[in-house]
């Protein structure tokens, strides 16, 4: 079986970094992502996907992202249930990352391609430019 996702969009707001009572760190954040296709008006739609990364990696996009910043994420699908303060069950969707890859640099001039991923918190490395992924 495999749950592999990979998004590339912009953070709809500064992420989130906060710790776990063990002390883990989790960070959370929102990529706004675009539809190839127009709807029936012409207008193009955005999708808003919830994204949470941990440990080290959590750290440093907590450090280095901002609102705006271009990323592609690369993790796991997870389907969570909980119970609201009304008492309802709920479902929220949202990746949980494996890798967040900095396609724009933090001051917003140039072109970034740093990448930062759980195995390696401070990896370099050189990206495939997105109009020669053959998907």
């Amino acid at each position: 079986m495999l749950n592999r996702i990979v998004v590339v969009g912009r953070l709809t707001r500064d992420p989130e970094l906060r710790s776990t009572s063990n002390g883990v760190a989790v960070a959370s954040f929102t990529v706004a992502v675009d539809r190839n296709f127009s709807n029936s008006r012409g207008e193009r739609e955005t999708d808003f996907i919830p994204v949470v990364v941990w440990r080290g990696l959590a750290e440093t996009c907590g450090r280095y992202l901002s609102k705006g910043r271009l990323v592609a994420v690369d993790g796991r699908l997870q389907i969570r249930n909980y119970e609201a303060n009304d008492g309802s069950r709920r479902s929220i969707a949202e990746i949980v990352a494996d890798n967040v890859q900095f396609l724009s640099p933090k001051d917003g001039s140039g072109s970034g391609n740093s990448g930062y991923s759980s195995d390696s918190d401070f990896a370099d490395e050189e990206m495939t430019p997105l109009d020669e992924i053959p998907f």
